[in-house]
């Protein structure tokens, strides 16, 4: 049996806090963790293992929407200037770790959270391990059973920001299921399972390492129920299990990784002191990483020429009589639709003049051959802001057949004057495609960016994309072009102002209240509003 080397630490209010020192609390100074000794333990019976989110505020049958967005992860530059906050869980199996994890994510009560499962990354095992497996003869509790290398490769891209897909392991026929899911936009990033400190390079990711420390006689309780209740299984077996192979397992591989943690938690979820502490420190760690994105670009980029990225549809005496008519405040909305469907059909076909093209030769019926020229590409996706760009997708449907369309949400936080993403829904494999994304007016192109940010994310090449607007003033041409220099911006004006509020002027007022017709009267006021009885 190894022995727990001494460190030094302070219990507060329920919590170890450990320091650092000669005693081995720093994982530089290691350089491997822990030894590699087989140990044959039984396989595990759960029937799947995923990652998990918080409980949206909002969800309904096919969608979830946060009624609290993620603020910008960003700076004014377009690149990431703040990563994901990594909580790192470790403890023996049935210690409470996923219970404290669901503590901490309820106690937190901000959106964006995600809690990944180490178990969803164990290997996929060959037939000759699945036969061990069936005889409870397969060590699951080894650090060789995990692929830690997709683990850290997933973990890396999920603190960056990017999107991920995470296996789904099923432990009936222990492997993984065809369909992985996506996790994407984490702001707080839960980490669980037994070997969650046994790799160097996963300990370096993990901005905040927390050990739940249960009584062994309690885990072994905690076992004897789950697997006679629920599992079917004899007394019998369950404690030879627990004496031959997880608690050696625990002694060898898991315990001696407590002089690793920042904070060691006793009693698990009950001791909702430690979750506190924990939850007050993750609060003062997002707030330090707050920035104010809006306000750096209305103060940058003045007085300089339009980029050669921006292409303004041609001002043809119809292009401005169009925008005479919906540009009016007099205008019905019936007319200011009709003419707005027409000015977004002629921007989607000047955009779709920058996508790339090649020599295509056909025979015509004459029986003549006919040097055209064809789409070169994979495919073509269009992108959506809600609520406005959703507007301009059936021009898109309308000259693309069967195009594929994303939809994301964004909306200012009034308090803040910041953009926050809400929901987003975006067509599988879009890495490789061209993206059209699209919304009506363009201000000071926080919003655009963003979208731009998300599609980056996702694998999106930059030079892929596409940004077309009917409307965008100058501040909003140069944020976006100078966060992002290889994305071609189509428009069909641009106006020289915005206002203090960020319209534009001369503008076109709110385009989604013009369309969808939910602007208020012209004699509305807050005083028609009844006051709230309490």
């Amino acid at each position: 049996m190894n022995t727990i080397p001494a460190y030094s630490g302070a219990r507060i209010s329920g919590c170890w806090t450990l320091r650092s020192d000669g005693s081995g609390g720093s994982e530089g100074s290691l350089d491997r963790l822990l030894p590699s000794v087989g140990m044959g333990l039984s396989p595990r019976k759960r029937t799947t293992s995923q990652c998990k989110s918080e409980p949206p505020l909002l969800r309904t049958s096919k969608r979830t929407i946060y009624t609290a967005g993620r603020p910008p992860w960003y700076n004014e530059h377009g690149t990431q200037s703040k990563e994901a906050f990594v909580i790192g869980l470790c403890g023996g199996s049935a210690s409470g770790k996923t219970t404290v994890a669901r503590k901490i994510i309820e106690a937190l009560d901000v959106p964006w959270v995600v809690l990944l499962s180490m178990d969803s990354f164990y290997k996929v095992l060959s037939p000759e391990e699945q036969l061990l497996a069936a005889s409870n003869d397969y060590n699951f509790d080894h650090p060789d059973a995990f692929d830690f290398d997709l683990l850290t490769h997933t973990l890396r891209k999920l603190k960056q920001g990017k999107s991920v897909k995470i296996p789904v392991y099923d432990f009936a026929t222990h492997g993984r299921q065809k369909e992985w899911k996506t996790v994407y936009g984490a702001s707080v990033i839960i980490f669980e399972g037994i070997m969650s400190f046994a790799d160097k390079a996963l300990l370096q990711l993990l901005d905040m390492k927390i050990f739940v420390e249960t009584d062994s006689d309690i885990r072994l309780v905690r076992r004897l129920r789950r697997d006679i209740m629920e599992r079917g299984r004899d007394i019998e077996g369950v404690i030879k299990q627990y004496n031959k192979f997880v608690k050696p397992a625990f002694e060898q591989y898991i315990e001696p990784t407590m002089r690793l943690a920042d904070l060691v938690v006793p009693r698990g979820g009950g001791n909702m002191v430690a979750i506190d502490l924990i939850v007050q420190h993750v609060h003062s760690q997002l707030e330090e990483r707050e920035l104010s994105v809006r306000a750096a670009l209305a103060s940058a980029h003045q007085a300089q020429p339009l980029p050669q990225t921006l292409s303004v549809l041609e001002s043809t005496p119809q292009v401005r009589g169009m925008h005479t008519i919906i540009r009016n405040k007099e205008t019905s909305r019936d007319e200011f639709i009709f003419y707005s469907k027409r000015l977004m059909r002629l921007l989607i076909e000047r955009a779709l003049s920058f996508l790339p093209s090649q020599v295509h030769v056909v025979q015509t019926p004459q029986g003549e051959d006919y040097e055209g020229r064809s789409f070169h590409g994979k495919r073509i996706t269009g992108v959506s802001i809600l609520r406005a760009g959703e507007t301009m997708e059936p021009a898109l449907r309308a000259v693309c057949k069967d195009v594929r369309i994303g939809k994301i949400l964004i909306q200012t936080n009034q308090d803040t004057g910041e953009p926050e993403l809400h929901y987003l829904r975006l067509p599988k494999d879009i890495s490789e495609d061209h993206v059209i994304l699209m919304d009506c007016t363009v201000s000071t192109g926080a919003a655009a960016m963003m979208a731009v940010r998300v599609l980056l994310d996702h694998d999106v090449q930059e030079d892929k994309i596409l940004l077309v607007s009917l409307l965008m003033a100058e501040m909003g041409v140069h944020s976006v072009a100078y966060a992002f220099p290889q994305v071609q911006i189509i428009t069909t004006a641009v106006d020289k102002k915005v206002n203090d509020v960020f319209h534009i002027i001369p503008g076109i007022g709110n385009f989604g209240d013009r369309y969808f017709g939910t602007d208020a009267p012209p004699d509305w006021s807050d005083e028609d509003m009844d006051e709230p009885s309490y």
